[in-house]
This record gives structure tokens, C-alpha cells and sequence, in this order.
């Protein structure tokens, strides 16, 4: 009997069997010329899976935190202003870490479910002069989405740099770097990168190095200090060797297969997939009687969804029996409302025959709950909008 369950979690997701090889192939030097030449194609396709045509990769050896901590390390400095677009509980901490820095947080927040309309947001940068505009892309504690398009158009109106926390979107959700004119952009690499825990990827655009180059004061944190690593990222581009701190080699080697891998897929065509699971899964839940946090439909992701338990339905009930089905679903996280809902992971290489057995997994552990349903309603309707989705134009 198959022992593995199928981890739908928003990461570490399920990940390709190609990714996996390269991770488990014996560890090289990190002088090795062909470890130097795939350090540097990951750096280079980085820039294309962010698309941004200018932008400064950095591959460090990390989590996403790590990720939200180089950007404010670098990037604030005591007494800078500034403002927060929360929508969960990543925006509280991108807060926290900010004022760690020394900078002064606005955060500009809606309801648990909710997203700050533009209008709002703008209202705030017309206030003040911000330094930074931090979005959360898509909150992993809500399964919101924000508009970083639109935020981000505003942050150049007022003349504030953009940083958008792209860990749960970057590669599954669109995201245009240099045509929305965002300034950084950073994910972690277990989510829609495709590459298990380990690497904080951070793409920073020229306005955030010029503005990283004019600080007044050092940088706070030794190991994410950028002038520490800048050099070290030029070199592996340049085929070169440089050394600051060990990279994670076996990581590095796996991010360059699926870094290669989004690339073939083609990113147009990926972020279609994205929307096409989302709305199977959207469609499954809803047959199934249950509602989501996110507020409207337009405030729900495409790389996971946080649907709420229907009445007399707990996760200490539920889980284990999705579970008991072969599938592995993630509890709430937002502490307001942690124990009404749980989260589902569709993001990465997910495909329908996944969403398929979730919500067939999902429907074994309301049933035995005692929710009453159509049996098959979910999977049904899933399979549907899958299909539908797909025949739409991109």
C-alpha cells in the first residue's frame, strides 16, 4: 500500500521528479565550473521568470523571511516612513520586521478576508512621503490577493519604491516586474518556484539599488547586507568564482532544473494554469457548501485557496480524515479566525488529477463529519470549471 500522501499544502509543495534528482545528485565544489555555470543560469533566468529585464537576482541560503528581511534590511534606515498594505498576517510581520529597522509603519488595512482598495491606499501615499510601498501579494494566512498592478502604479505616482512579498505568488500568479514598475519582488523557492526549502530569492530593480547605494548609514544585518553579495552574484553570472558564504549548492542545482522547467512551460501559459486550478477548486468547495475568507471572488488567489469549515465541522475533526484519504490539506493561520477554516496548495507543478483526489479527499472527511452533500458534487464541478477555464483566451 502507498505509504506517501499527496501534500497540498501552500508549501513545500509536491515537487518534480527532475527537481528532486538534481537535489539528491552528489553535493560539487562550489568552485566547480559546471556548478559556477548553473549558479549563473539560475541568476539569468531568474530575471526572466520575474520578468524584469533590469532587475539584480540575488540566491541566497535562506527562507521567505529571509527574503522580507534583506529587502528591509537594505532598504530602511531609522526614521524612514514607511507604508504597509496588510492583508493578513505577512503583512503584520513584513511590519514588524520593518520597524525592527528603525522605520516608521503606516499600515493601511480592511476586514480578515478583505484587501484595501486603491483609493485607500492612495489616500495614505497623499498623506505622506513614503519611502517604501510594501505589498503582500498573496497572503498565505487568507488566500488573498492584492492588485500589485494597480498599488504599484500609485507607489511611482508618489515617487515611493515598491516591494511586493511575491512568496506565495511569484511563478504561479501574474506578476509583471518591470512593465508594473515594481522595485523588488522576493519569494522563498518552496512554493510556485518548484524547489524544496532553502533559498530566499530576491530580485531588486535599479531604483531600489540606487536607493540601496545612497543610504546614509550601514546596513544592519551582516548576512543580508546586498554589498556582501552583490560581488558574488556578479561573479556566478560572469562565470566566475567569488565567496562570501557557502551557497546551497544542491539547491542552487535544483533551482536552475524547474527555474528551466517555468521557462519551457512558458509564463502566460503557466499563470492560465493557475487560474484554471483555482477555478476547479473554487467550484469544488462551493458545490460542496463552503464558503472562503477572502470576501469577494476577485480577492481569491490562484496558487491556494482558504476555504471556511461549513457548521459543526472542526480541523480536529477534518484534517485527519483528509488525511486518512491519502491527501495532507494546511489548518488555518490568521489568529483571528484560526479555527474556521483550513488551506489548500495549488501552485507549482499541480495538475488536475491533483485537485481531483484533494477534493475527493476533501469530500471523504465532510462526509465522514457528517456534512451531507451530493457525493461526487465537488469533484464534478471541479472537473468542470477545470475544462471550462481552459478554453478561455489567456
Amino acid at each position: 500500500m502507498k505509504d506517501r500522501k499527496l501534500l497540498m499544502i501552500p508549501g513545500p509543495i509536491e515537487f518534480e521528479p527532475a527537481v528532486l534528482s538534481a537535489l539528491g545528485a552528489p553535493t560539487t565544489s562550489h568552485t566547480a565550473p559546471d556548478f559556477v555555470e548553473a549558479f549563473g543560469q539560475a541568476l539569468e533566468r531568474m530575471r526572466q521568470v520575474f520578468l524584469s529585464t533590469d532587475g539584480q537576482p540575488f540566491i541566497l541560503a535562506g527562507s521567505g523571511t529571509l527574503a522580507m528581511d534583506t529587502a528591509g534590511a537594505n532598504l530602511v534606515e531609522p526614521g524612514d516612513r514607511v507604508l504597509v498594505v496588510n492583508t493578513g498576517y505577512f503583512g503584520d510581520r513584513f511590519a514588524a520586521l520593518l520597524e525592527r529597522y528603525g522605520a516608521q509603519v503606516t499600515q493601511v488595512r480592511a476586514a480578515v478576508g478583505g484587501r484595501p482598495s486603491p483609493e485607500t491606499v492612495e489616500d495614505a501615499l497623499r498623506g505622506n512621503q513614503y519611502k517604501l510601498l510594501v505589498i503582500t501579494h498573496v497572503d498565505t494566512s487568507t488566500g488573498v490577493i492584492t492588485d500589485v498592478r494597480a498599488l504599484a502604479a500609485l507607489g511611482r505616482k508618489y515617487g515611493t519604491l515598491v516591494v511586493v512579498d511575491g512568496v506565495c505568488s511569484v511563478a504561479g500568479e501574474e506578476l509583471r516586474m518591470s512593465e508594473w514598475g515594481v522595485d523588488v519582488a522576493l519569494t522563498a523557492s518552496q512554493k510556485a518556484i518548484g524547489v524544496p526549502p532553502g533559498l530566499a530569492l530576491v530580485m531588486a530593480g535599479p531604483r531600489a539599488m540606487e536607493a540601496f547605494r545612497a543610504r546614509r548609514s550601514p546596513v544592519a544585518n551582516y548576512y543580508a547586507d546586498w554589498s556582501n553579495w552583490l560581488p558574488i552574484m556578479r561573479a556566478y553570472e560572469a562565470r566566475q568564482v567569488a565567496y562570501f558564504g557557502t551557497p546551497a549548492v544542491n539547491l542552487v542545482w535544483a533551482l536552475n532544473v524547474s527555474l528551466g522547467q517555468i521557462l519551457a512551460e512558458g509564463l502566460d501559459a503557466r499563470f492560465a494554469r493557475h487560474r484554471a486550478l483555482a477555478s476547479a477548486v473554487r467550484a469544488g468547495i462551493a458545490v460542496l457548501g463552503l464558503g472562503q475568507v477572502p470576501l469577494e471572488g476577485q480577492f481569491a488567489a490562484n496558487t491556494m485557496t482558504a476555504p471556511r469549515f461549513p457548521p459543526g465541522v472542526t480541523a480536529a475533526g477534518f484534517l485527519p480524515r483528509v488525511s486518512a484519504a491519502g491527501v495532507t490539506l494546511a489548518g488555518g493561520l490568521h489568529p483571528a479566525i484560526k479555527s474556521e477554516y483550513f488551506r489548500i496548495g495549488h501552485m507549482g507543478s499541480t495538475n488536475l488529477g491533483d485537485i481531483l483526489a484533494t477534493l475527493g479527499a476533501i469530500e471523504a472527511g465532510l462526509a465522514s463529519c457528517g456534512h451531507a452533500f451530493p457525493l461526487g458534487a465537488g469533484v464534478a464541478a471541479a472537473q468542470a470549471a477545470f475544462y471550462e477555464a481552459s478554453s478561455q483566451p489567456a
